[in-house]
């Protein structure tokens, strides 16, 4: 009835002048003071600086023994020690183009042959080490062979225990398949929590975290699909990124670029993967993102250089740093060159700054070519790839 107040109404109907009840406001806590979000915003940016991405040496210890078996090279601790110190101690050079190095556990508390440990190894040549703090792929019930990421146990003791021994940034990957009925609603909706969750508890104890939802490139689908199911899963992911209240400005995505499966048999240039993935991310990823590290998905190493130069020519909005966090595409020349032999680490490392340097220059959208490595065409894939 006119005139009568009603319990409990809104106040937005008060008239004009008359203050409201600040306990009727809503109230908006703060998970992160000012000196937090600083700090991971000054981290993130400086590890997608312009012409810098990252080197992915978090290879578990089953995958670097499939890279070592395909040069003869026995799997070792003691090697995959020496592997990674061949990695660390490359040229200074390579700081130009490699913002940040991912490490896995055992190599995070490895030293190099002078006693130096590797994260400290790394941040001497100017590098920000990285860690990944997921434990593995496993089955996701109720699905058709689809999969989430474990690891949240005990997440946070361990990201503090990290942080403390030099780590800046984390990484944790999930994955995601296309098929007839996949990826389905639960499966998205379950990774994009699992890495909100983990976001979450990375940024507490100062960790950057990288968001990795990797769409595996397995299959028959064309372009167009792939680029329709990215945009689906990044439209879950940032949702549930606000939903955990994560502060986007202190953290990295690192996707799949959009291309074909690798068993359609139709083939795109360049140029078309480039549109698709860049319009999937305009479609889905905030402004606020510091950058855009994209995995190279099994792509040969020249591929994914040309791919990732591409879309930094492709003229749409890009708002981000648009670089690379490569493991496959910036490591196999690496091996090839090495074969496990002392006597070739210099030609080793020359591959890896050849390598870091074609994609930082693709990192700005000026990759002209002419820098391929010793397996620069070699196609890298493995089908439902694991580490």
């Amino acid at each position: 009835m006119a005139g009568r107040g009603v319990k409990g109404a809104s106040n937005r109907s008060v008239s004009p002048g008359i203050k409201r009840n600040p306990s009727a406001m809503p109230s908006f806590p703060t998970y992160l003071t000012t000196e937090q979000e600083d700090e991971l915003r000054k981290i993130a940016n400086a590890i997608v600086a312009p012409g810098k991405g990252i080197l992915a040496a978090d290879e578990s210890t089953g995958t670097i023994g499939k890279r070592f078996a395909q040069i003869g090279v026995e799997n070792t601790e003691e090697n995959r020690r020496k592997y990674r110190e061949l990695l660390f101690t490359c040229d200074t050079v390579a700081s130009e183009n490699i913002g940040g190095v991912i490490l896995y556990h055992e190599t995070f508390f490895q030293k190099d042959s002078k006693g130096v440990p590797f994260p400290k190894l790394i941040q001497n040549k100017g590098i920000i080490p990285g860690i990944k703090v997921d434990k593995g792929v496993v089955p996701l019930a109720g699905t058709n062979g689809e999969s989430t990421t474990q690891g949240l146990d005990g997440l946070s003791e361990r990201c503090a225990e990290y942080k403390k021994g030099g780590a800046q940034f984390a990484k944790w990957r999930c994955v995601l398949k296309i098929g007839s009925h996949t990826p389905t609603y639960q499966s998205m909706m379950e990774n994009a929590n699992v890495l909100a969750r983990y976001a979450t508890i990375c940024q507490q104890n100062g960790l950057v975290p990288i968001v990795e939802p990797e769409v595996l490139p397995d299959g028959e689908h064309d372009l167009f699909e792939a680029q329709k199911v990215t945009e689906q899963v990044l439209a879950f992911q940032y949702k549930a990124l606000a939903d955990h209240h994560v502060f986007l400005e202190g953290t990295l995505l690192k996707p799949n670029m959009v291309t074909a499966g690798q068993s359609c048999s139709k083939k795109f240039k360049h140029e078309e993967n480039a549109k698709a993935t860049v319009l999937a991310l305009s479609r889905t990823v905030p402004p606020a993102v510091a950058g855009v590290t994209f995995l190279s998905g099994g792509m040969s190493e020249e591929d994914a250089t040309l791919n990732l130069n591409a879309i930094n020519q492709y003229p749409g909005r890009k708002p981000w740093a648009l670089t690379f966090s490569f493991g496959r595409a910036l490591q196999a020349s690496v091996l090839a060159a090495w074969q496990g032999k002392d006597a070739n680490i210099a030609a080793a490392q020359a591959e890896l700054c050849k390598r870091a340097k074609a994609n930082g220059l693709a990192a700005l959208g000026q990759y002209k070519g002419g820098m391929a490595g010793t397996a620069a065409d070699k196609s890298l894939f493995v089908a439902d790839h694991k580490y």
